[in-house]
């Protein structure tokens, strides 16, 4: 089997790699001549762990290649991913499809012989009936299928998520090209991983819902934690209590400073947007980006209450800065909003991220970025943690202490216990749980 991989952005370099381990002969294909150089010498453009080394082992073993000659290698593929970008359009949040639709294009004019177009990037429903009507007006003779075979990659643990998945979802509506996507994912069905296929319309549908549902649900344990803080309660201990029935289960209910990425804030839009063209609103969706957009603000005040309701001229030690850990990824990140926040309200910002701080640099204007996450906290007021990276949860805390200005922490990813950090002499604010004496405001200086 061959395939070609239109697009060498998180999806579609980590699906190609994947591919090729599954023993296809991959070639990924990228406009961008400076990014498929690097490839060709194993640079990676993100970070990603276990990547680098997946893509080297196939490059040597001869199953995976990188071109920006999108022509041949289409004509070589039995099928062909379209994995571009579908970021939100400025100013209405629809996903902008425009390169979805240059790749369908450029993939007629260089069709050959029988093959499936397969959309692997996230697109609103009805896509699909979009690329295949281009296909066929570009290239009224051409023989092709359209399939839909949405991603559910989260960054950090990729590569396990497409070897060992759940279930993969593929919209095909014909004989031909359920064969071909059954041969493609053949290791999967051996270890039998549920393969659920549908109409183009509803798979395209099941990765928007899928998204869209955790994000409610870490919209919803954010707001039980403000409950929590409000009565006493413990939000983990919630968590935990409601997590454990079955029907709930226990993932996406850990408290934090709302959710960012690439997926979840974009794909929740788009889910509005196209419920409101079709007439049938999502109320529970709207709330959800909506509630998320205020935390990430509020936030930002959380750390300056912590401060005595002021940080103006006070230097704030910022630990984490990407989305999540185990990801260079700075899209939509809480440290986004937070940050400009706090420098609006004329915090002084140092901050460090073991993977994000180029990316950062380019977004965060006026941070002094460090080298390391004690570099940060030398003389600094406070410090906020922001990003739950395993190198910030064994901090040493009597250095920690030395080196702050002002004993304060808080910690947006509850990494610390508060009964040990109260033990330790520090002034410590965590999200949902129990305030302890003099934990919630710091001694910074006014």
């Amino acid at each position: 089997m061959r395939i070609a991989m239109i697009g060498t952005g998180y999806v579609g370099l980590v699906s190609g790699a994947c591919f090729s381990e599954f023993g296809v002969d991959v070639t990924c294909v990228d406009k961008d001549e400076a990014k498929i150089a690097g490839l060709r010498q194993n640079r990676m453009p993100i970070f990603e762990p276990g990547l680098e080394a997946l893509v080297a082992d196939n490059v040597k073993a001869g199953r995976l290649s990188f071109t920006t000659d999108l022509t041949a290698a289409v004509a070589q593929a039995d099928a062909v991913f379209i994995a571009v970008g579908t970021p939100s359009r400025r100013g209405d949040g629809y996903a902008d499809l425009s390169y979805v639709y240059e790749a369908a294009q450029e993939i007629a004019r260089a069709l050959d012989g029988y093959t499936v177009v397969v959309t692997k990037s996230t697109v609103p429903v009805g896509t699909g009936r979009e690329v295949s009507r281009i296909i066929r007006e570009t290239c009224p003779d051409a023989a092709f299928d359209v399939v839909s075979n949405p991603e559910f990659l989260r960054e950090g643990s990729a590569i396990n998520d497409f070897m060992r998945p759940d279930r993969v979802v593929i919209g095909a509506e014909t004989e031909a090209a359920r064969a071909i996507m059954k041969q493609l994912y053949r290791v999967l069905f051996l270890i039998e991983t549920p393969i659920v296929f549908t109409s183009l319309e509803t798979s395209e549908l099941i990765k928007y819902a899928a998204n869209t549902f955790l994000a409610t649900k870490i919209t919803f344990i954010n707001e039980i934690a403000d409950l929590c803080e409000a009565v006493g309660a413990d939000v983990h201990d919630v968590a935990r209590g409601i997590g454990l029935d079955g029907r709930i289960g226990k993932k996406f209910l850990h408290p934090g400073p709302g959710y960012g990425g690439s997926c979840f804030p974009k794909d929740t839009l788009a889910l509005v947007r196209t419920a409101r063209d079709k007439g049938a609103p999502l109320k529970i969706v709207e709330t959800v980006v909506a509630i998320n957009d205020e935390r990430k603000r509020r936030m930002a005040e959380k750390v300056i209450t912590a401060c005595h309701g002021s940080v103006r001229g006070k230097t704030i030690a910022v630990l984490g800065l990407t989305f999540k850990p185990n990801t260079d990824d700075m899209r939509d990140s809480p440290s986004l909003e937070i940050i400009p926040a706090l420098q609006s309200a004329g915090a002084i910002i140092r901050a460090y991220d073991p993977e994000g701080m180029e990316e950062a640099r380019h977004l965060l204007p006026d941070v002094v970025f460090c080298g390391n996450a004690y570099e940060t906290l030398v003389g600094a007021d406070a410090m906020a943690l922001l990003t739950e990276w395993n190198e910030f949860r064994a901090l040493d805390l009597v250095r920690v202490k030395s080196l702050l200005k002002a004993p304060v922490i808080v910690d947006l990813r509850n990494v610390y216990n508060p009964e040990e950090m109260a033990l330790k002499g520090f002034f410590y604010s965590s999200i949902g749980r129990p305030s302890l004496p003099g934990s919630q405001s710091g001694n910074c200086s006014p």
